[in-house]
């Protein structure tokens, strides 16, 4: 059993309360997704705090006269980069030198690898700048919203 909710949860009680129940079926859920999408739970605790943190973070928002941090692009922004380039560097040192290979799609012509290289090096930082143009844009729109209505 993981020990992450240890000190959230229910104290180690037989019967479990309401708040170690929603704890540990939102592990649950999250564990399935991602035994689903990367087929190991050695990621799990990095996905898991990381969407507790931005969970936390956007429930803040509704608590009146309080500011959403996911509402700042540079922290939405900064967050994605953070990510990117802790994924890079975990990719780089289980990949080694191989890692560069996925720059290239296979049977690429010679003549054209520089270029290709350049678009899917854009395309790879384009996805984390996205990402945390997504977070920003979403809290924005949605906490407007809600303070609207």
């Amino acid at each position: 059993k993981d020990k992450t909710n240890l000190n959230f949860n229910n104290k180690m009680k037989l019967i479990p309360n309401k708040e170690s129940i929603l704890l540990e079926s939102l592990f649950a859920s999250i564990n399935t997704i991602v035994k689903d999408q990367i087929g190991r739970e050695v990621y799990l605790p990095f996905i898991y705090t990381l969407f507790l943190f931005i969970l936390c973070s956007n429930l803040v928002g509704n608590i009146p006269y309080t500011f959403t941090i996911t509402t700042s692009i540079i922290v939405s922004i900064g967050l994605s980069f953070t990510i990117l380039i802790g994924v890079t560097i975990l990719g780089l040192s289980i990949h080694k030198i191989h890692f560069f290979s996925f720059f290239i799609p296979s049977g690429t012509p010679l003549a054209l690898v520089p270029l290709l290289v350049l678009i899917e090096l854009i395309s790879y930082l384009a996805r984390a700048f996205s990402l945390g143009i997504r977070l920003f844009a979403n809290m924005v729109a949605g906490h407007t919203l809600l303070k609207i209505l």
